[in-house]
């Protein structure tokens, strides 16, 4: 059994990274309550005090109304998700085919600085409002970065890799399945990251305007109401969810590729 300063040491180090975000809500805290009023009572409801959005959570959470628009949009991000994983093997054949390549560069550098919004009226004739709608836009945030990612994940293997797999008798399908893949996978995963992140935002923007659940829906119809506490609560909760999700990723890539350097930290 360890010791009880060893344990507590421990438990103080798990807690130094949220040191600073507790000072910040501290001070938060400190100037809602006493500095905003004296300068103008309306500051109280512009922006609510960390206890009161607290209180306004748990008041959600107890009805299940931040619970049911969470799980609205999460769902539509794992459906986006997974049709943008379609990015990966498309992004494997142009790192690894010079002429597929050629041929889709220019069409996907036409497409990608193009933001998911300003698709947002044409996918709103196209599907109507509604989930479909909003998982194209979502598709559309997340494809790009895992795209380019694992284009650069394949040209950067190791050549000295695929001639020692070439040497040894390795087909093409071999080749690209045992060592390309397995060499790509850490950049993969960061385009993973990056995409759900980005997927993430491009999901709220597409709830402002055309779905009738989900945080981007709570958000925008708490603003058409002035209950500013519970538009911060919906962009707490689209943060944290956003967090929570990343810390998941990195800590299942860690479990599969303990060998890769990108992922530590």
């Amino acid at each position: 059994m360890a010791p009880p300063v060893t344990r507590t040491a421990a438990f103080g180090r798990r807690l130094r990274p949220f040191a600073f975000l507790a000072t910040l809500v501290a001070a938060w805290e400190l100037v809602c309550r006493f500095w905003l009023p004296v300068l103008d009572p309306q500051f109280s409801i512009l922006l609510p005090s960390p206890s009161v959005l607290l209180l306004t959570a748990g008041k959600m959470i107890a009805t299940g109304e931040l619970l049911h628009h969470l799980a609205d949009s999460l769902r539509r991000e794992a459906i986006a998700f997974l049709l943008a994983l379609v990015a990966v093997p498309v992004g494997i054949g142009m790192g690894w085919w010079r002429g597929l390549h050629e041929q889709l560069y220019p069409v996907f550098e036409i497409l990608r600085p193009i933001p998911p919004l300003a698709w947002i009226p044409l996918s709103i004739l196209w599907f109507g409002l509604g989930d479909v709608q909003n998982e194209f836009i979502i598709f559309l945030g997340m494809v790009f970065p895992i795209l380019l990612n694992t284009v650069a994940g394949v040209r950067q293997v190791d050549r000295n890799l695929i001639r020692a797999a070439r040497s040894l008798g390795a087909g093409q399908a071999a080749l690209l399945r045992r060592v390309v893949l397995k060499a790509a996978l850490p950049q993969i995963v960061i385009g993973l990251r990056v995409g759900l992140g980005f997927g993430w935002m491009a999901l709220v923007a597409a709830e402002l305007v055309g779905a009738n659940s989900g945080l981007g829906f709570l958000i925008n119809d708490a603003r058409s109401l002035l209950r500013t506490d519970i538009v911060i609560v919906g962009m707490l909760a689209i943060g944290i969810t956003g967090l929570i999700i990343d810390l998941a990723l990195r800590r299942l890539a860690r479990g599969l590729l303990p060998w890769s350097r990108e992922l530590r930290g």
